[in-house]
C-alpha cells in the first residue's frame, strides 16, 4: 500500500503519530493525536483538519499545526504548552484538553500554519548528500556544482561549509562551526576527494535565515525531543548571517529547466538534489523535472556529467531513501542507503 495515498483523515493522523514514535518523538506524536480531538470541536483549526481536501500524509498536514503550536511555545506566547514539551504531562486525555484550550484561544493565529507544508529544513540531511558525493566522486570525478530543489531556508544549500564525520570518513572544512556526525549504520562511505565548486537552490517560498522572526518560525517545525537539531539550526543561522545561501524564489520545474541550460564547466558534475520535497510537488512539475533531467542526461558527457541525488520518502515503507542516477553510465537509479528524516542516523548500503 502507498501510505502517502491514505485519504482518511484520522488514519493519516495516526499514521503520522506512529511515524513520530518510530523516530523517537513521543511528545510530537502526542501533539498530533491531540489534533484528532479538535476535529469534532468548534475551532476553525479543528474544522480545517476535519475537512482537509487532500491526502493528510502526502501533504504533511498533521505537522502543520504541530509547528504552529511549538512556535507559540518557543516564542513565549503560550507557556502552558511547556507542560507537554517538558514532559510534565504525559496522559493523552490531559494533552488533548490542554491543546484544545490553546487552539481555541489562538485559533486565528494558528490557522495560517495550514497554508503551506512544514519547511523542516534540516542540515543533518547533508550527511546523506555528502555520502552521495563521496560515492559519485569515484565515478564522475571530485568536482561538483550543486542545485537544490525545495531549498527552504537554504540550510542544505550551505552544505559546502559544513564538516562531516561519516563513520570516520572526514569531509568538509575542518574549522567549520557546523559538525555533522550522524549515527552510522553499515560500512563507511568511500574515502574520496570532494570539491563543491558552487551551490544554488530554489524554493517557492524561501525563508530568510537572517530574519529573526522567520528563523523562529522555522524552529517551530523542529521536534522538541531533538535538541541536536536546535544546535544545528543555530549554527546554520550564524553561517547564513555571515554569508546568506543562494536561494531563488522560483517554481521547481522552471528553475530546473533554466539551470540545465546554463553553461557547464568542464570537469564539473552538475548535481540536482532534493530532500523530503518530491511528495509536495504537483505531478506536472515532477514530470517536467524528470523529462528535463533525462533530456539533459542524454547530452551529458564524461567531461560534463550530470547527476540526480534525492533523499525522499518511500511511499510504501515511509522510510527515507538516498537514490542517485548519473549520466553517462549510471542511468539506472542506485539505492545507496536510508536515513532518519532529520539526520540522526544514516544506514549505508555501499562499501
Amino acid at each position: 500500500m502507498d501510505i502517502l495515498d491514505v485519504e482518511d483523515i484520522a488514519q493519516g493522523m495516526r499514521g503520522q503519530a506512529e511515524h513520530c514514535l518510530r523516530n523517537d518523538a513521543p511528545v510530537t506524536a502526542s501533539i498530533i493525536l491531540a489534533q484528532l480531538a479538535l476535529m469534532g470541536g468548534p475551532t476553525t483549526c479543528g474544522q480545517k483538519i476535519a475537512r482537509w481536501p487532500g491526502k493528510p500524509l502526502e501533504d504533511a498536514m498533521p505537522l502543520r499545526l504541530t509547528g504552529g503550536l511549538h512556535y507559540l511555545y518557543l516564542s513565549g506566547k503560550e507557556p502552558r504548552l511547556g507542560a507537554i514539551y517538558e514532559g510534565r504531562i504525559t496522559d493523552q486525555d490531559q494533552i488533548d484538553t490542554l491543546v484544545g484550550q490553546v487552539v481555541a484561544e489562538h485559533d486565528a493565529d494558528l490557522l495560517p500554519w495550514f497554508d503551506s507544508p512544514p519547511q523542516t529544513n534540516e542540515s543533518g540531511r547533508s550527511a546523506s548528500f555528502m555520502a552521495g558525493l563521496l560515492w559519485l566522486s569515484g565515478r564522475v570525478g571530485p568536482r561538483f556544482e550543486l542545485l537544490e530543489l525545495g531549498a527552504s531556508a537554504g540550510v542544505n544549500t550551505m552544505m559546502n561549509r559544513y564538516h562531516y564525520d561519516l563513520n570516520g570518513v572526514q569531509a568538509g572544512p575542518g574549522d567549520s562551526p557546523m559538525r555533522i556526525k550522524p549515527e552510522w549504520r553499515g560500512p563507511p562511505p568511500p574515502q574520496a576527494p570532494v570539491e563543491i565548486v558552487s551551490v544554488r537552490g530554489c524554493d517557492q517560498n524561501p525563508i530568510d535565515l537572517t530574519n529573526d522572526e522567520t528563523a523562529a518560525r522555522l524552529k517551530g517545525y523542529i521536534w522538541p525531543e531533538m535538541p541536536a537539531r536546535f544546535e544545528r539550526m543555530e549554527a546554520s543561522i550564524a553561517l547564513a548571517k555571515q554569508d546568506p545561501p543562494d536561494v531563488a524564489k522560483a517554481d521547481a520545474a522552471d528553475w530546473t529547466e533554466e539551470q540545465l541550460t546554463r553553461p557547464q564547466e568542464s570537469g564539473v558534475t552538475r548535481v540536482l538534489m532534493h530532500s523530503i520535497v518530491w511528495q509536495y510537488l504537483p505531478q506536472e512539475t515532477k514530470d517536467r523535472i524528470t523529462a528535463a533531467m533525462e533530456t539533459a542526461g542524454k547530452a551529458a558527457t564524461a567531461e560534463k556529467p550530470l547527476a540526480w541525488m534525492s533523499l525522499e520518502t518511500n511511499r510504501k515503507t515511509f522510510s527515507h531513501e538516498l537514490v542517485i542516477r548519473y549520466w553517462p553510465g549510471g542511468e539506472e537509479p542506485a539505492l545507496l542507503g536510508r536515513a532518519h528524516a532529520h539526520g540522526a542516523w544514516v544506514e549505508w548500503f555501499e562499501g
